[in-house]
């Protein structure tokens, strides 16, 4: 692909239902500078053969999201790593965004929002772009973005069960601040119509106060599962 700019890393599980749409949203970034690589994990719903036809590399690789996202970028072909949600859109020129941010600050993100049926959505994305650009931490939800040499010096995510990404940005936080993008990825609100609005928000508050303190990420990803929660 010539002037290649951007390599976009989409990890997947069982997402027959929404990776078309998520590919077919990215076709216009592919036909100016940007590499598709969908990572598979094992789905059994007929996902990699919906993705082959609109991605440039279809990987499979063990489940588990930090670990899709890895291999991902290991094969990539581009100094620009983004990591997009199954289940989410990128903003119109992203590409240049990304690009542009890249040259000020070695990792970032977009800012978020969140459809669907609940009302409490538009609170809840407001309160992760506040969030996260007063503690310059970001969440997959938000398209982390990073400078390839910088997320291999740091040995890529975590490879752990939950709070990947929340690992990652404080662990890329030490070396520099977010580039904290106003543009918006819309992303799923299937996990708060699902379960409840309140309910999920409570939860993942919960979870990450007790990351932050310490808690184990394996035993947190049990509770989360239990809880009838959906990634």
């Amino acid at each position: 692909m010539a002037d290649l700019r951007l390599s976009i890393v989409v990890p997947c599980l069982d997402e027959a239902t929404t990776i078309g749409a998520t590919l077919r949203n990215l076709q216009h970034l592919r036909r100016n500078g940007a590499e598709v690589i969908v990572v598979d994990g094992g789905s059994a719903d007929g996902t990699p053969e919906l993705c082959r036809p609109l991605c440039d590399q279809l990987v499979i690789a063990e489940c588990g999201r930090a670990r899709q996202m890895n291999a991902g970028a290991a094969r990539a072909s581009s100094e620009n790593l983004l990591f997009l949600h199954a289940d989410s859109s990128l903003p119109d020129r992203a590409i240049d965004r990304v690009v542009d941010g890249l040259k000020r600050r070695c990792w970032g993100r977009f800012d978020v929002q969140i459809v669907g049926r609940s009302r409490l959505l538009p609170l809840v994305g407001t309160a992760m772009n506040i969030r996260s650009r007063l503690t310059g931490i970001a969440t997959g939800d938000q398209a982390i973005f990073v400078r390839r040499r910088v997320f291999e010096e740091i040995g890529g995510f975590p490879e752990q069960p939950l709070m990947e990404d929340i690992e990652f940005s404080t662990r890329m936080r030490r070396i520099q601040r977010p580039c904290c993008l106003r543009e918006k990825v819309r992303t799923s609100g299937r996990r708060w119509d699902h379960n409840g609005g309140l309910r999920t928000i409570v939860l993942m508050w919960r979870l990450r106060l007790a990351y932050a303190l310490g808690a184990d990420a394996a035993r947190l990803s049990a509770r989360y599962t239990s809880s009838g929660r959906t990634r």
